[in-house]
């Protein structure tokens, strides 16, 4: 596939036929609200109660120089390696701002092979770096690779709306229309206006509006009460959706964590 890589990691994992767990989160570069606390540690382990298939995660660290130097716990590996710990075997991860002490972007971790994968630039703004991560995921059983598709889309309207097209561009052209699609993130979309878009270009649906009738409030964490974090589906049906809220999630980042149960079509 084009603009797409191939890597050889083993994964295996037991699961219901035809069934998919995933989940999206932003991490806030591994700290708590207001950055006052380094959590990636506590992260790792919350992450586990997930029981998720698949994690698209946003805001990652893969280096920070001046992190390590000043926390005394900053994990060797990067971070979505060390997230992935022994649950999650297989990780890509797209860098999309990168500077002198270091990088951040979007990484997926798949408790199944991820057989391709690539990066693509959708910086609107010189002041925003934002990528999309594509990973074909092989789920043992599945005729067709799972298409997974990490998103981050930028804080003004406009470079949204360009963005929102672009990855409209890149679906039609490398996602076959048969196969079995996942597009999570942080959509940023203050305006509700991705569902439309999703809808009608893409034949896609957005888990939390297929079972409630409007996506989740999932920001800030504390008291959410905007609608930024968006799973959205095609060729499966959407068995259960979850905004991860409690004390516990509350002091890791300022995003909330969703999950939904798939059913393959």
């Amino acid at each position: 596939m084009s603009g797409l890589q191939a890597t050889g990691r083993e994964a295996g994992a037991a699961r219901a036929p035809n069934a998919l767990r995933v989940a999206t989160y932003n991490i806030h570069k591994g700290f708590s609200p207001f950055n006052r606390r380094m959590m990636v540690r506590d992260l790792r382990n919350q992450m586990h109660t997930l029981s998720a298939d698949v994690v698209f995660l946003q805001e990652v660290h893969g280096r920070h120089d001046r992190h390590a130097a000043r926390f005394e716990h900053w994990p060797a590996a990067p971070q979505y390696e060390f997230l992935a710990d022994s649950v999650w075997s297989d990780f890509a991860y797209g860098r999309n701002a990168v500077y002198d002490h270091g990088d951040h972007g979007n990484a997926i971790l798949s408790r199944y092979p991820i057989s391709k994968w690539g990066n693509i630039d959708v910086s609107a703004y010189f002041f925003e770096s934002r990528g999309l991560l594509h990973c074909e995921i092989a789920v043992p059983g599945w005729t067709h690779p799972l298409h997974c598709v990490n998103v981050h889309l930028g804080l003004l309207a406009r470079g949204r709306r360009w963005q929102l097209r672009e990855l409209t561009g890149h679906i039609r052209t490398l996602v076959p229309e048969g196969a079995p699609l996942v597009i999570a993130g942080d959509f940023n979309d203050w305006r509700k206006e991705a569902s439309d878009g999703m809808s009608t270009e893409l034949g896609m649906v957005e888990v939390f509006e297929a079972t409630r009738g409007h996506p989740a409030r999932s920001f800030p964490t504390r008291m959410p009460m905007f609608r930024l974090d968006r799973i959205y589906v095609r060729g499966f049906e959407v068995r259960h959706a979850h905004v991860h809220h409690g004390q516990a999630w509350a002091r890791l980042s300022d995003h909330a964590p969703l999950s939904a149960t798939l059913i393959l079509g």
